[in-house]
């Protein structure tokens, strides 16, 4: 697919990879506004192609007590202002069938999450309401694997599909990225990095995931330098204090050194 067909994408023809960052969750819209508003000043300024993340619900919760959200409706209608007031296309993740219609209505990219990439029915819905379908990678798939659900995205009307690779499960308690994997992707569709969550160190006995965000730039840099066409990131202002994911998110402060190393990077490849 071509990026100028998502709206408000700006800067697609940088020959830049595209960036899918922001929160975990919205937690409320005064930390998605600055998030947003810090993130599209460093894109803007490096002329990287950029979708503001925020998921409007979490439900893929280790335990029974953790956040899952502020309402869904709440956390929707804030993306949707997120992307009129900074001129961004918004990217959320759905769970159930209902909620690729309801999403919608107020994002541009909807995005399957790996443990339900194989759940046809939410992968026809949301490829049926003719927005941008990122399929995450699940952990337990192999690569050549991910073109039967971009497949299934194509065969219901919609040439919208991304890839997102998050890692595989090294384990119980540990991720690995497989980069033999990109190449092979992207033959099936444009490919992801989703280097946040390929840190994770789940199945924590505390019932919280951990994660090593020590390790994002070198992650980063290796997904830059095999070709993806798309890094993800989750950032915020406190990670440490974060509602979700806080144990391998990226520091704010730290996003516009990095991005500038990795826009380095890949107009050195480029160059080739």
């Amino acid at each position: 697919m071509n990026l100028t067909e998502i709206p408000k994408l700006k800067h697609t023809n940088s020959d830049n990879f595209f960036l899918l960052a922001g929160p975990c969750a919205i937690e409320g819209e005064d930390m998605a506004m600055r998030i947003a508003e810090k993130v599209v000043r460093i894109t803007d300024d490096l002329k990287i192609p950029y979708v503001f993340k925020g998921s409007f619900k979490k439900a893929n919760r280790s335990r029974i007590d953790s956040f899952t959200g502020i309402g869904d409706e709440k956390a929707l209608r804030i993306l949707d202002k997120v992307s009129e007031a900074f001129d961004v296309p918004t990217v959320t993740d759905i769970h159930e069938v209902e909620d690729a219609y309801k999403a919608a209505e107020y994002v541009d990219v909807l995005q399957i999450p790996a443990f339900l990439v194989r759940q046809t029915d939410l992968v026809v819905a949301a490829a049926k309401t003719d927005k941008v379908v990122n399929l995450k990678k699940g952990q337990f798939m192999s690569p050549e694997s991910m073109q039967h659900a971009v497949k299934k995205v194509h065969d219901s009307g919609n040439q919208k599909a991304w890839i997102t690779d998050r890692g595989t499960m090294f384990g119980y308690q540990d991720m690995i990225v497989d980069f033999r994997g990109i190449p092979t992707m992207r033959q099936f569709a444009p490919t992801v990095l989703d280097v946040t969550h390929s840190l994770q160190q789940p199945n924590q006995t505390s019932g919280v995931t951990g994660g090593r965000p020590d390790m994002i730039e070198t992650i980063s840099r290796a997904g830059v330098a095999t070709g993806v066409d798309g890094l993800f990131m989750e950032t915020h202002f406190d990670p440490a204090n974060a509602k979700s994911d806080g144990a391998n998110m990226l520091h704010i402060d730290h996003l516009e050194g990095l991005l500038r190393n990795l826009v380095a990077i890949r107009r050195t490849i480029n160059s080739l």
